[in-house]
């Protein structure tokens, strides 16, 4: 079963992200990782958002 996606906890972690990026001691290997992180985070949050703009424009609708 797939585990709840939590938007707090996604954005929690893209701020972690942006502060390791930003540190000049973070290696370059490090950062093409973090960088693919954020964009998969990015993508969920997406997702996430649009089916709750969804469930409400539904809402509206009834």
């Amino acid at each position: 079963m797939a585990e709840k996606f939590d938007y707090a906890k996604a954005v929690a972690e893209l701020e972690e992200i942006a502060k390791k990026v930003e540190n000049p001691e973070t290696k370059l290997d490090d950062v093409d990782l973090l960088v693919g992180r954020s964009k998969e985070l990015v993508k969920a949050c997406r997702d996430y958002l649009r089916g709750v703009k969804e469930k409400i424009d539904a809402l509206d609708r009834d």
